[in-house]
């Protein structure tokens, strides 16, 4: 069981964790500006959106229109580009207004947070991609020797997964003690980064 499932699941949850792209541009960025506690509605995301998804591409094994991935790829970039455009107007006003608080109370609420995040992986093609493509027909495989290896395969992905993007979390929200202009330049990266991020969403869209 470990060999066929545990271990692949912990290796693609480490992958997913590391490899820099929207989620996580995303996450650093909401580290940076409001700190770790509205960071973490950005972890919590993906169990939210993860789900649908999940049952979707099991269901019809990968098989996704072409068409209908570009409509995601381009809404994905769409939503990349407005967060970002909204990072950089942040970043332009100065320090009082482009950092928060601790909580991060000051600029954005918790509910915006979260809906964004959910936004995001609903609107990436990356995740329905890989449940169609990698993870889901492993799932597949666990749910028909038993419930419990299902079970046992989604734990030890998401737990590596989740466990990966608080990594980031806590890196860069200790990276919030560095000295204003350093840190604002950080903000200004990572903007950057999701503008060009939606960027590529969209020409592969459009492409």
């Amino acid at each position: 069981m470990f060999q066929q499932l545990i271990a692949p699941a912990l290796s693609f949850g480490l992958s997913a964790a590391v490899i820099p792209g929207p989620l996580i541009a995303y996450l650093v960025n909401t580290t940076l500006r409001l700190g770790w506690r509205k960071a973490l509605l950005v972890v919590l995301s993906p169990l939210i959106t993860d789900a649908p998804i999940i049952v979707l591409m099991i269901v019809v094994l990968g098989q996704m229109p072409p068409e209908l991935l570009k409509l995601i790829q381009a809404g994905g970039g769409c939503l990349l580009l407005f967060i970002a455009w909204g990072a950089l107007r942040q970043y332009r006003a100065g320090p009082s207004v482009a950092l928060a608080d601790a909580d991060g109370a000051s600029i954005e609420s918790w509910q915006r947070v979260l809906l964004t995040g959910v936004l995001m992986n609903l609107l990436s093609p990356g995740p329905w991609l890989f449940w169609g493509a990698v993870n889901g027909p492993l799932l597949v495989a666990a749910l028909k020797a038993s419930p419990a290896h299902a079970a046992a395969f989604l734990v030890a992905f998401y737990g590596v997964f989740l466990g990966g993007l608080c990594g980031w979390v806590a890196i860069f929200h200790y990276a919030r003690r560095i000295r204003v202009q350093y840190l604002r330049a950080l903000i200004l990266a990572t903007a950057l980064l999701l503008a060009w991020l939606g960027l590529s969403l969209l020409a592969s869209a459009l492409g």
